[in-house]
């Protein structure tokens, strides 16, 4: 089946592998606050969700965009109906791309050397609209370790807030909090009784009691 995901999925592969052998289109397509700022080139908050450092980075997003994604586009068809939800589970992703990156452009668009790629922002975004939905879920990190979706989130948001700061790693996190911060508000402002469903799923569902 053709589904949003998918399509995110296939086009987001096909446009990182054209410039894994393009330097000029990856150089062009990629964040980069200083040119933004300088050029107006705000096209490229939204591109840079769509180019990846390497193979290895490209697949580990689009592994869990596909895993997450799938189940969040079919929770909004089913709340907005297939046609509006579908519309808006694609306007939530590009969106959240281009919301991921407004923290590094206002922190780096006097810095000519900062760059970022990849979908890691819009991918928090998907991640933390699941969490709202299935904050019980059980998880598993690296594929091993079993953690209930609701903690891993808060421990994830905790994470991404200290290595902002700390962190000299090369990796988007600021990004991705604020990616998984407009994932919950953006799919909570749609309709916010979906709020209130997840405060009763934590209480009434809670696994400890």
């Amino acid at each position: 089946m053709l589904t949003v995901t998918n399509v995110l999925c296939l086009f987001t592969i096909l446009v990182s592998y054209v410039s894994f052998n393009n330097s000029d289109l990856f150089m062009k397509l990629r964040h980069h606050p200083y040119s933004e700022s300088r050029n107006k080139e705000y096209y490229r908050w939204l591109t840079s969700g769509f180019v990846h450092l390497d193979l290895i980075h490209l697949l580990i997003n689009m592994l869990v965009l596909w895993q997450f994604g799938s189940a969040v586009e079919e929770k909004y068809c089913e709340l907005f109906g297939t046609s509006t939800g579908t519309l808006l589970f694609f306007v939530m992703y590009i969106t959240a791309i281009v919301f991921a990156d407004l923290p590094t452009f206002r922190k780096h668009k006097d810095n000519p050397y900062y760059g970022a790629v990849g979908a890691s922002g819009a991918v928090s975004a998907i991640m933390f609209a699941y969490m709202l939905f299935h904050p019980w879920a059980k998880l598993y990190l690296y594929g091993i370790i079993p953690i209930y979706a609701v903690i891993g989130g808060f421990l994830y948001l905790a994470y991404e807030q200290w290595a902002s700061k700390n962190a000299t790693d090369n990796i988007g996190h600021d990004a991705h909090f604020a990616g998984a911060v407009y994932g919950m508000l953006f799919t909570i402002l749609l309709r916010p009784s979906i709020y209130n469903d997840f405060i009763d799923e934590l209480i009434y569902n809670s696994p400890f009691w």
